[in-house]
């Protein structure tokens, strides 16, 4: 039993020695890792010097806003920024929900289609943001008439019950769909 103890011990030690050589990335930077693995420099150290892994970003850690629209031929492209406001480093992964709202603040149909795109966990120390691209078409498409301009769009951060809005002004037609990526590291593509 003894030999085990002492075999943590090192293992310890040597974490904090590659912590200490492989150094952590710079203040504000997203560092992104696959679902299976843990990156080195998300790890954060408590004061007793151990280290333990950052959380889940919550709702209420996170703003929200869309970034440049890319129009052209009928389709539009646009980044929406999540970025963690709190003091602690934290992670997202996977897809946004979204729901579009009109201008009278009624529910427009809103068919949120995942890009076949594998996820990844990001994690964000504070102030960093992740994306996820969003892709709309604005032109009617099969039996439709006319598609419906939103005024503001609800984002349910992955996991989470609690939403953010922000403005958006937004023609979504082919029956209210937008296509989503999952979220990646940084403000945009």
């Amino acid at each position: 039993m003894q030999r085990f103890k002492r075999a943590g011990s090192a293992m310890t030690a040597g974490a904090l020695l590659t912590l200490a050589v492989c150094g952590l990335p710079a203040a504000g930077e997203a560092t992104a890792v696959s679902a299976q693995g843990a990156h080195i420099g998300s790890a954060a150290v408590s004061a007793r010097g151990e280290a333990s892994a950052p959380k889940r970003c919550r709702t209420a850690a996170l703003s929200a806003h869309l970034g440049r629209q890319d129009p052209g031929a009928g389709n539009v492209y646009a980044p929406l920024v999540l970025t963690n406001t709190s003091a602690q480093t934290c992670w997202v992964y996977g897809f946004v929900g979204l729901v579009m709202f009109d201008g009278n603040g009624d529910a427009l149909r809103t068919r949120v289609r995942r890009e076949s795109v594998r996820p990844q966990r990001v994690v964000l120390k504070p102030n960093a943001s992740a994306h996820a691209r969003l892709h709309w078409v604005m032109v009617e498409t099969g039996a439709e008439k006319r598609c419906p301009t939103s005024a503001r769009l609800m984002i349910i951060p992955p996991d989470e019950v609690a939403h953010l809005e922000i403005p958006f002004t937004a023609r979504a037609c082919d029956d209210g769909r937008i296509d989503v990526r999952p979220l990646a590291p940084g403000a945009h593509p």
